[in-house]
């Protein structure tokens, strides 16, 4: 059976819940191993704020680097059917021929950086057309009157009803933009995604 996705349970720890989210959203609760958690949130939330304390800015690039790289050795080691591949730079970019379309349309998921004004991640579970379904860790009521007005920008819809894959529909254009807006992925020097997949359920290209 299929999990529920998860919120976040603090300020800082987007990151390890995406990314267990993925996991969450690409295998049944009996198939996955407890290692996994266990890791994902031992290696993660590494990074120190202004004042030294560790944690509170969330997971750096070079843990999520390290993360995929862990989950691919032990998918090898363990015969479990996972597979990773870091994103960078250029390479994070929504295009219909790009790593990340493609991904999506081969039924893998996206751990995807990107700004709520600070930098946060999601989880990239679908395509359609020009829109991406996402998953956004950071739990927000759309009747909510204190809820941000940036939440009502062009190209962003809240999506309900759906627990186990997404809560906002964002399109292509919003998510390419280079700014630090609402769901926006921001300069390229900043840019990190990590592409997971199932690879007993991936959908393989005909040739």
């Amino acid at each position: 059976m299929k999990n529920l996705l998860n919120y976040q349970s603090s300020e800082y720890d987007c990151g390890p819940v995406s990314l267990t989210n993925a996991i969450r959203f690409l295998f049944d609760r009996e198939d996955i191993c407890p290692d996994i958690i266990k890791y994902i949130m031992l290696y993660s939330m590494d990074s120190y704020n202004e004042e030294g304390e560790i944690g509170k800015r969330g997971t750096s690039a070079s843990a999520m680097r390290f993360l995929s790289d862990w989950l691919n050795q032990f998918g090898q080691i363990k015969r479990f059917p996972i597979s990773c591949e870091f994103l960078s730079g250029e390479e994070v970019h929504i295009s219909p021929s790009g790593k990340i379309s493609r991904a999506l349309r081969q039924g893998g998921v996206v751990v995807l950086r990107l700004f709520l004004e600070v930098s946060h991640y999601v989880l990239l579970t679908g395509i359609e057309n020009d829109s991406l379904y996402l998953f956004d860790p950071y739990y927000e009521e759309e009747d909510d009157p204190e809820l941000s007005e940036e939440y009502d920008g062009p190209g962003i819809e809240f999506i309900n009803g759906q627990p186990k894959r997404a809560n906002r529909l964002v399109s292509a254009e919003r998510l390419n933009r280079t700014g630090k807006d609402f769901y926006e992925m921001g300069p390229y020097e900043l840019r990190e995604a990590v592409i997971v997949f199932n690879e007993q359920t991936r959908v393989r290209p005909e040739v």
